[in-house]
Parts: structure tokens; sequence; C-alpha cells
């Protein structure tokens, strides 16, 4: 049976859906969800590229500034905590990266992934064979002391969507010979959600309330000992995602690398993203106990921790054509302005000194600005 007849037998037998549960159906749903088949979705011959799969440098970077937490943590055993590996990609490069220029930090490290797909992490451990073990969930980890890290993980979780009438109204989905949706009233914790963050929406505004955003930075801040938080991402401020401007709301669809705005086609064949709301992220890690170090785009992070010096010298070593010299120029170009520019780098940190950040040098964003 097709997904999308799943969810119609669904919506017959139960009612109408939350977008949020039809989203996590397309998207998870065993074996038929989008991340949860065996198709490809990463690379040319997926739907979409990720930052690692450019090029080996973007986890070197990474691996830099992870070197410079483990050096404020007192050089002691450090764990990496990576949620959802895609490729694992990113882990390899971080780790080849270490293992070659830092043994020691090498030496007493241990890399743990949490990946819920079967499919992915078989594709992981074809390439990762030493220094990494898999995880369920983040509680079935022990003593956490390093650096929790995501990359392009927290666009994907599961969201509600939401329109402000004479009253704020959620987005539910329903089947008419085909799928259409229909507004509900919204339950409390949604406006909670909203107040909060001192967000008042204009009539007519569309957009989404990511309320698993909110449980994972609780879970993280519960389970992180003593270390920081990366995350990476591509989203906004609240100024921004709740300007007039983005009215529609934030939703794409990546299928075969062409976006469209249609969640109701190719259901569990296409990725389903929204925009992450970063102030949010940064509020309620305060309210759990996570301090902010700050925020910077992609771009200003891979520079200040010296990518294009470390690209120059990797092109030296090993001399290539001109062919090759022109790719790596494409590949800067998609990395630091086009990705680099959209996607954003917010750091937290728990119970370590307030170090100041190599990675974190050229923000031009203070941190009032999360709030």
């Amino acid at each position: 049976m097709l997904l999308s007849e799943i969810i119609i037998e669904r919506i017959k037998k139960e009612g109408p859906l939350s977008f949020r549960d039809f989203m996590e159906m397309a998207l998870y749903y065993p074996e038929l969800g989008y991340y949860n088949s065996t198709q490809n979705k990463i690379g040319a011959d997926g739907d979409f590229y990720t930052s690692a799969n450019l090029t080996a440098a973007f986890g070197a970077m990474i691996a830099r500034q992870i070197k410079e937490m483990w050096q404020n943590l007192e050089k002691k055993p450090f764990k990496i905590v990576e949620y959802g590996a895609g490729t694992g990609l990113l882990c390899h490069d971080i780790l080849d990266y270490l293992k070659k220029n830092n043994s020691l930090l090498y030496e007493n490290l241990n890399y743990c992934i949490i990946e819920k797909s079967a499919s992915m992490r078989e594709i992981q451990k074809k390439h990762l064979h030493e220094k990494v073990n898999w995880y369920n969930t983040i509680q079935d980890i022990p003593e956490i002391n390093g650096c929790i890290l995501s990359n392009e993980l927290i666009d994907n979780f599961s969201v509600h969507q939401v329109i402000m009438e004479e009253q704020l109204k959620e987005v539910f989905v329903d089947y008419k010979e085909g799928f259409i949706e229909i507004l509900k009233p919204v339950k409390k914790e949604l406006t909670d959600y909203l107040t909060a963050l001192n967000v008042q929406l204009p009539e007519g505004f569309r957009t989404e309330i990511n309320l698993e955003a909110q449980s994972w930075i609780k879970e993280i801040s519960q389970s992180l000992q003593k270390g920081y938080v990366i995350t990476i991402d591509y989203g906004s401020l609240s100024a921004e995602l709740y300007n007039n401007r983005r009215s529609c709301g934030t939703l794409l669809c990546y299928y075969k690398h062409h976006k469209n705005d249609n969640p109701y086609q190719f259901i569990g064949q296409q990725d389903i993203t929204t925009h992450i709301n970063f102030s949010a992220i940064a509020h309620w890690g305060s309210q759990f106990g996570l301090d902010c170090c700050g925020i910077v785009d992609q771009a200003q992070f891979l520079l200040a921790l010296g990518i294009k010096e470390y690209q120059n010298l990797t092109l030296n070593n090993n001399p290539t054509d001109l062919a090759s010299v022109l790719q790596e120029s494409l590949i800067n170009y998609r990395l630091l302005i086009d990705m680099g520019m959209k996607f954003k780098v917010l750091i937290q940190q728990k119970g370590v000194p307030e170090y100041p950040l190599s990675g974190l040098k050229l923000s031009n964003s203070s941190r009032a600005l999360l709030n």
C-alpha cells in the first residue's frame, strides 16, 4: 500500500489530521516515510546537498572548533554526540581531521551518533569503522561531557501550522477526492509558544510552530553535563521569521533537487522542511540551563576558523589540473556564499567558563537579538 493511501485511510477512520501528524507520517512512517525509506536522499542522486557533501573542509572547520572546546574543558575525555548524521560524511571528516592533527584529542574521543533510521545507519556504518557508537536516544548515552552537534536536523522536525484569523487557528489535513486543508481552534500550547516569544501575528499571517524543537533542546540540556551545543541549520531570528514578507510561512519541499511548496504530492518521496527559529532555540535553551555563546552566519563561522587558508594549503599540497581548481572554486562559492549566508550556527554552553570561541569572532549579532 502507498503511504498516501495509508494516510487517507487514517483520515477516514479518525477524522482530519493536524498538519503536524501528516508531516510526521510523510517523513517518518516505518519503511515508507521519506527518512525511513531506502531511497537516496543526499547528494547528486538524491534530493538535496548538505555542506558536508560539498567538501571535507566543512568537517575540518567544525573539528577545529571542537578542538578549542576540548581545550576549554581542560582536555579531559570528550564526547561528540551528533544527531541525525545523514550519510556519515560529517562524522568521517571530523574524525579524519582530528586523527591527523590532534592525536591526544582523538585518543580521548568517543563519537556518538543518534540515528533512528535503520537505512541511514547502514549507510553510515559502511565508512565509519572506529571511535563511533550508535544510539536511539540521547538518554542512552552516559555522562556527556563534550559537544552535542546537529547539522540540518531541526528543519525536518514535524511542525504545527497556524493561521491568524479573528483568532489563531491550526491547519488540519482532510481528504475529499484529494487532500484539503481545514482550520480548527488551536490548543493552548501553541498560543503559549508565541506568547513566550512575545510574538503577535497580524491577521492573515501563516506560520509554523515547532514544539519538537522545544522538547529537543530541553532533552539536550538535561543530558549534557558539561560542554557545548552546536546547532547548524537554515532559519532566522524571530524578527525575520515573523516579518510580513514571511506571511505565507517557510515550508518547502525538495524532490530531485527541485523546490516546491506542496507537501501533498510525492508523499514519502520528497523532503519537507521549514526554517527554524533560532530565537526560540536560544530562549528555551536558557530556560533549561544552556547559556548562549552567540550566533553567526555559516560563512562567517567557516571563515573565522580559517577555511580559505585550509583549502589553499590542501590545493598546494595536492597539485591539480585547472578543471579541479575551477570545481573547488564552485564549491567555495556554494559553501560560503549560497549556503553560507542562508545557514546559521548557534552555539550554547553549560557548566563552562565563558571563553571566547574562534568560530564566533566574526559575528555581527549580539545575544540580545536572539531574544
